[in-house]
């Protein structure tokens, strides 16, 4: 199909996730204009149509382009994605806002909660440009693999199900399966904070623990996940299904998973700033475990786990002290 029989997609921000989820939606029928933020790396695209960068070995499909220009970004959009690392959405989305139309839903791909505000990135967008009908699109689903076609099932969250039903139907394509649901708190939770159970898992791989830890933490890393989520509003059933344990999986045992490489490095031996010195791509759960850690204590929920790591990573404590005193905590029911 061409791209002119179908409607035209702006995606903002150019990394990994932005081009593959870009790259799906060229490949439906799509037009697609990426809004970059390196005028270099923007001209590179272009002219390699590849993103080397980010997503190494992909091949852009004919009608998706990079541009450093908002306006040629947006115009006659008729869908957004909101792909920046979420220290930089409130910044980014100060000046677009006005070039969006009311009308057009922005989808956010981003996973994280802001450590000033404790805001998750889609509220950040509401905010910021006051507006509803912000969406999240989460679930396991590496760019690696969704720019590959695999097979991908995700969840679409927006507070009107009849608008995440619609954007379901729009995103779905034989290899991207799209589920909807009304949760938009416990989609967008649950993505944030498995990254932070997936720093951990990464910290067992690089001391060489091996499944029955891992599998214990990600048991438990749920428990906890769902604790808070749910007192703060999210919907139990939310974490059991893509956006919670689904993500949670893929993320803690693919060798994609950027927050895993994070904590194996650190189990190895070395200190988070060594990692972040040396690391093109940005690990969404370091920062949110600062952010998950203050909300909890905010609330008064106890978060074991996620007080660990933040321990390991901003305190430099042992990562084996560390699972000592997760394995060694008062004994109690299931």
């Amino acid at each position: 199909m061409s791209p002119k029989n179908k409607g035209k997609i702006a995606v903002i921000g150019a990394g990994g996730w932005g081009t593959a989820m870009g790259g799906l939606m060229a490949a439906k029928g799509h037009e697609v204009v990426m809004l970059g933020h390196d005028a270099k790396e923007v001209t590179v695209m272009n002219r390699r149509r590849r993103n080397d960068k980010f997503l190494e070995g992909y091949d852009f499909p004919d009608s998706l382009r990079a541009t450093m220009d908002p306006e040629e970004t947006f115009a006659e959009a008729t869908m957004v994605f909101s792909a920046i690392p979420t220290k930089y959405v409130r910044g980014t989305w100060s000046g677009l806002c006005e070039l969006v139309p009311a009308r057009i839903p922005i989808i956010s791909l981003t996973k994280g909660i802001e450590l000033a505000t404790l805001e998750r990135p889609s509220q950040i967008i509401s905010s910021v440009c006051q507006r509803r009908g912000v969406a999240v699109l989460s679930g396991p689903s590496h760019a690696e693999e969704v720019a590959r076609g695999l097979a991908t099932t995700v969840v679409i969250a927006a507070r009107s199900l009849p608008l995440a039903r619609r954007l379901r139907d729009e995103l779905s394509t034989p290899n991207f399966r799209v589920y909807a649901n009304d949760d938009l708190f416990g989609v967008e939770f649950g993505g944030a904070m498995k990254n932070i159970i997936a720093i951990a898992a990464g910290i067992l791989d690089g001391l060489g623990l091996g499944d029955n830890t891992k599998a214990a933490l990600l048991t438990r890393g749920l428990v906890e996940t769902a604790t808070l989520g749910c007192a703060l509003g999210a919907k139990k059933k939310t974490f059991y299904g893509m956006a919670g344990v689904g993500d949670l999986i893929t993320t803690a045992f693919s060798p994609f998973g950027r927050n895993r490489a994070v904590g194996e490095r650190i189990g190895r031996g070395e200190t988070l700033d060594e990692i972040l010195r040396t690391s093109v791509k940005i690990a969404e759960g370091v920062g949110t475990t600062k952010s998950i850690r203050k909300l909890a204590h905010s609330v008064g929920i106890e978060m074991p786990i996620t007080d660990q790591v933040y321990a390991v990573l901003f305190r430099r404590k042992d990562p084996r002290r560390a699972i000592t005193q997760l394995m060694t905590r008062e004994r109690r029911h299931e």
